[in-house]
């Protein structure tokens, strides 16, 4: 079992402003290490890598900033196209927060709808990634194409929160802490057992508000719309993630059941691909936190 720790002893919190948004970041770890950029998913925050940024805090310089629409990170009501909520924007944020930070080169990790950022990012920032591990996703466009009645059942979320606004607001916002509270504990996760008490109290006073629900969805609607065209320009151009890539999934979550990760990752990528599932469900940095760490040790290594 993990040792506890003070929360994020150590690390520093700060405001980056880029250029489309303001963004909470915290940092910390080996100043004199590699850096490594550290993006979460949904429904969550920057909180969820407390526990492997203990692990790492020795070994590299950590970068763990709130995406735009969540967390501390600013809010900006949704472009009627969603733009500003595309992976493409999402990654020029962190490309800008790195540049500002002084890190012209990193190394990348993330999980979920951070994963779908870092594919965008290691592709639109290719110089600047020496490594990828995305973890617990396979590409958001060959997801779409496979929808099928299995999938809709696994994935319904996708499918209510890309709703015109505001219905899936409207209905999120009638009970949000309930809402959340399933999030966290499906996808093979049976339950939230896993999850810190403080982190799920960030959880809580993060996403519980009418902003931060609506943000969430401006992010979904982009991987819907904007996000597609952006990946299939992607592919027909024959761009590839040119650094090597480690992908990790759940043993007991739902994407290696309908989808083979490894060779769709490795069909988007140029470089070295390698990976596994692990005993856990979807939320895999805070169920399995010292494996997690220990397998981005070992890949970046």
């Amino acid at each position: 079992m993990t040792t506890a720790h003070p929360w994020f002893d150590g690390f520093t919190a700060r405001r980056i402003a880029t250029s489309g948004a303001d963004i909470f970041v915290r940092t910390g770890g080996n100043a004199s290490a590699p850096p490594l950029l550290l993006l979460h998913g949904f429904p969550q925050t920057h909180a969820m890598w407390h526990r492997v940024a203990q692990q790492l805090a020795r070994d590299y310089f950590l970068v763990m900033p709130d995406l735009r629409g969540y967390g501390d990170s600013s809010h900006a009501p949704g472009l009627p196209d969603h733009s500003n909520y595309s992976k493409r924007a999402m990654a020029q944020d962190m490309a800008e927060v790195m540049t500002a930070l002084g890190h012209e080169r990193f190394a990348l990790c993330g999980h979920d709808r951070g994963g779908r950022v870092a594919h965008r990012l290691a592709l639109d920032h290719a110089a600047r990634v020496t490594h990828l591990c995305v973890i617990d996703i396979a590409p958001t466009l060959d997801m779409y194409a496979r929808t099928d009645m299995e999938f809709a059942r696994a994935y319904y979320h996708w499918f209510h929160l890309i709703q015109p606004a505001p219905l899936p607001e409207t209905m999120i916002g009638g009970n949000a802490r309930a809402y959340l509270h399933a999030k966290l504990g499906g996808w093979g996760s049976a339950g939230m057992g896993h999850i810190e008490p403080q982190a799920l109290a960030e959880y809580e006073r993060c996403f519980c508000t009418p902003e931060a629900i609506h943000t969430a969805c401006e992010d979904y609607r982009a991987s819907a719309g904007i996000d597609l065209e952006h990946d299939r320009a992607s592919r027909a151009q024959g761009d590839k993630i040119a650094c090597d890539t480690l992908v990790l999934w759940g043993a007991h979550g739902v994407v290696h059941r309908m989808f083979d990760p490894l060779a769709l990752w490795q069909a988007q990528c140029s470089g070295t691909v390698t990976g596994h599932a692990v005993p856990a469900g979807h939320f895999i940095p805070e169920q399995l936190p010292d494996a997690t760490a220990e397998a981005l040790r070992a890949f970046m290594r």
